[in-house]
């Protein structure tokens, strides 16, 4: 794959030398490993709190309601706990805080050391909370969870994106989507089977399983190279141009190398590159940054992710057949995303936004409906047809299957390719940080909104649904085939964002007038 032809420049940018080698695809998919800790808690976390002996030792009420015989209470509530909430939502919150501490680390020692710190942190969270005696341990482990989740979600994306040529930079990127995919559904797979272990015991080894992504991840981070456009923001330069000639197999790299040093140059001369963010030339990079991610959680993904088995045992499933239905929702979301991967860098970010969307949406409508004619507002169902519990999974795995080729990776594709490098470290943060708020957010109050809205709690969803959707078509240029560096002439030509965004000629003679006046002060 290897070769050293010249890609056709794409409209708006530049053409770099080089093509996908075989070093760069290798070490992208062991970058996106980091996927694997984030998706595997995801998934691990719904399944243990719909395994009765959990519950029964950690959460007794909750225990003593879902053991209730079907149609004595009102099936929306059976799990609205607040000590429950927080044993998913706190590691949202310790992700988002640390979100911000991964930023300068990103910034200052590499793309890997934050990769290897999240890493290590998983790995500790993990065997706390497969050792945890009370409810402490369970949140303090989660906590060591979420710090390693928030380093790895900060920099796995920038470095799937600095890494890769701009021509598979949406695919290679999505690698780490599906990463998270698989991590789900391995977990839902393993929640099944340890719920089959007599003694009840079975929980400790889902949660402790996660030290197996995490181990993966540490390994991995440990052999990767990092990429030259960190080593370029660090000052080794000369070690950037040989890594760069390296992963384009190519030793004609001088007008992409190039490029990096100018990006490189501009962002030294930003001592605080959160305040540049809120540049009115930043806007658009901004926008994007804070609405794509708190769009994404508010698709309600999150929460057919989070509590798929107990959704499913709400509405009637049995404890197993609910596992099995989170297997298959799994499942569902890990294939399609291999149709995003397939497709992003044919039809564009902008189609697959859309089109997901739409089908999201419909979606929605139908689960709503088939609901509220089943439980109406007393949520008691009496006995569960087998065509019944066929639609509703059915359209589940339609709704997932919408988000997993579109919002789910190109969630996090999206805002780590537009950002200029002076600023591209801090805007990740706001980016990942934004994401874990509305992360928390959902899962801190989703079966307490359940247990409130009934069956119009996924109507709630669908008007967000239906709102990115006209954000996307409104406001999103295409960003397909950009060589990263060159983002900027994307939002100087949309008919919108032109108005915040200089061209790029205005903006190089503003940079070198600046130099001039900064050499005339020395």
């Amino acid at each position: 794959m290897a070769g050293g032809g010249v890609i056709a420049p794409p409209p708006g940018g530049k053409g770099y030398p080089g093509e996908l080698t075989k070093k760069v695809l290798v070490t992208c998919i062991v970058a996106a490993m980091g996927g694997l800790i984030f998706g595997y808690d995801i998934g691990i976390s719904g399944g243990v709190t719909s395994m009765s002996p959990f519950l029964k030792k950690f959460f007794p009420k909750v225990y003593k309601k879902q053991e209730d015989v079907v149609g004595s209470s009102d099936s929306y509530c059976k799990f609205n706990s607040p000590i429950l909430t927080m044993f998913t939502s706190s590691l949202y919150l310790a992700a988002l805080v640390a979100s911000f501490l991964a930023s300068t680390v990103t910034r200052k020692f590499g793309r890997r050391i934050s990769m290897l710190a999240g890493g290590l942190l998983f790995c500790a969270g993990a065997i706390v909370n497969a050792s945890a005696k009370n409810v402490f341990m369970l949140i303090l482990g989660r906590i060591f969870l979420g710090v390693g989740i928030g380093f790895a979600n900060q920099s796995v994306p920038l470095y799937l994106s600095e890494m890769a040529p701009y021509k598979y930079r949406g695919a290679l990127n999505i690698v780490f989507q599906l990463s998270i995919t698989i991590g789900i559904l391995a977990a839902n797979l393993l929640n099944y089977f340890f719920a089959q272990i007599k003694g009840g015991w079975g929980w400790r080894l889902s949660l402790g399983g996660a030290v197996v992504p995490a181990l993966i991840f540490i390994i991995g981070s440990l052999s990767l190279p990092d990429t030259p456009n960190s080593l370029i923001e660090r000052g080794e330069r000369e070690e950037a141009r040989e890594r760069l000639q390296s992963i384009r197999g190519n030793v004609n790299v001088d007008e992409e190398f190039n490029d990096l040093v100018k990006a490189s140059e501009q962002s030294t001369a930003i001592k605080h590159p959160w305040i540049n963010l809120l540049e009115r030339k930043h806007r658009p990079q901004l926008t994007f940054a804070i609405c794509i991610p708190f769009f994404q959680q508010l698709t309600g993904m999150n929460v057919i992710m989070f509590y798929a088995p107990v959704l499913f045992k709400t509405i009637g499933f049995g404890s197993n057949a609910s596992l099995m239905s989170a297997v298959i929702t799994g499942l569902v979301n890990c294939l399609s995303t291999l149709v995003s991967i397939a497709t992003v860098d044919k039809y564009g970010r902008r189609n697959l936004f859309l089109s997901g969307g739409l089908q999201m949406l419909f979606c929605q409508v139908v689960i709503t409906i088939a609901v509220a004619l089943k439980f109406g507002t007393n949520g008691n169902p009496g006995v569960l047809q087998l065509w019944y519990a066929v639609v509703v999974v059915l359209f589940i795995c339609l709704y997932v299957a919408g988000f997993a080729y579109s919002w789910g990776p190109l969630g996090w594709l999206v805002p780590s390719e537009i950002f200029p490098l002076e600023i591209r470290s801090a805007a990740q943060s706001i980016n990942v940080s934004v994401n874990m708020i509305f992360t928390f957010f959902v899962a801190e109050v989703f079966l307490q909104m359940l247990c409130s809205f009934k069956f119009g709690l996924f109507i709630f969803f669908a008007c967000f649904v239906l709102m990115m959707t006209i954000f996307i078509h409104k406001l999103l240029p295409e960003t397909k085939g950009i060589p990263i560096e060159n983002m900027a002439e994307i939002w100087s030509k949309h008919p919108f964002w032109k108005r915040f965004v200089p061209a790029p000629s205005e903006k190089e003679e503003g940079f070198e007038m600046k130099k001039q006046n900064s050499g005339r002060n020395v």
